[in-house]
């Protein structure tokens, strides 16, 4: 195996058990304020990007419209999200986080920030800002592959 191909491998095995870790540690720790993994993503974009139309929604959150619908009807019942008639076209709904989606939304996201600053709080700024880097550029090249 040539000596990219091993750092490729060990980069996947590292960034493989950091979302792992997180998405574990996420679930957990979101599931206790009544909302899964999916649907604290579906707020957060929602929070990010304003009011979606569905499809709109389920690109941003990459997973299907039939899955993303199931995550929105958990937040309508749940009184997280709304809807309403988008008002560029009439005929189209779009979803907007209602007061208390917000608030959610806020209390989660707050709480895993601290996390994180706990976690980055020994280590060296530099190394936080190469990390920051490395991820920022993974992503994008894993976006630019999706063609998104």
């Amino acid at each position: 195996m040539s000596h990219s191909l091993e750092r490729a491998e060990e980069l996947y095995e590292a960034v493989n058990q950091l979302i792992r870790v997180h998405q574990f540690r996420d679930r957990d720790y979101i599931c206790c304020h009544d909302v899964t993994v999916a649907q604290c993503y579906a707020l957060e974009t929602l929070v990010k990007r304003g009011p979606l139309r569905l499809q709109a929604l389920a690109d941003e959150m990459y997973l299907d419209k039939s899955t993303t619908s199931r995550v929105v009807d958990s937040l309508l019942r749940k009184k997280y999200v709304l809807k309403a008639l988008d008002p560029s076209d009439q005929r189209a709904v779009q979803l907007s986080l209602t007061p208390s989606g917000e608030a959610l939304h806020q209390k989660i996201h707050q709480d895993l920030i601290s996390e994180e600053a706990l976690m980055i709080k020994n280590v060296a700024p530099e190394v936080v800002d190469g990390a920051l880097t490395l991820i920022r550029q993974l992503t994008t090249a894993a976006r630019d592959r999706l063609g998104s």
